[in-house]
């Protein structure tokens, strides 16, 4: 027991040593492969099919394809940049069958 937790405490120093502000597994690039939309900056996590691998990727801009929810943090559109929304199916049977998607618009816009 004493060993493994010698392990996990060299490792959490090996860690917190790295001088790299990205991170390893937060704060991942565009392109940078993920698990969950938290771990990327742009806090988008895409994947094209489901048996692609998932990746990190700049939010939706205007008039471009996206996806308002997502139950497990990776989407197969990414959500609209701020200051836009998504104007979509935002039920969660459109998340579990993946039909949630809409276009992104300007917010002030579509109000008028």
């Amino acid at each position: 027991m004493e060993k493994i937790l010698v392990l996990l405490l060299v490792t959490l120093a090996v860690a917190y040593a790295v001088p790299d502000p990205r991170g390893i597994i937060i704060h991942l690039e565009e392109g940078e492969l993920c698990m969950n939309s938290a771990q990327c900056k742009s806090k988008c996590c895409h994947r094209t099919s489901g048996l692609s691998l998932a990746r990190c990727a700049p939010k939706a801009s205007e008039n471009s394809e996206c996806s308002a929810k997502t139950l497990y943090g990776v989407y197969y559109k990414c959500p609209c940049e701020r200051g836009l929304t998504c104007e979509v199916d935002k039920s969660i049977v459109g998340s579990i069958t993946n039909t949630n998607f809409g276009i992104c618009q300007d917010a002030g816009r579509s109000r008028e």
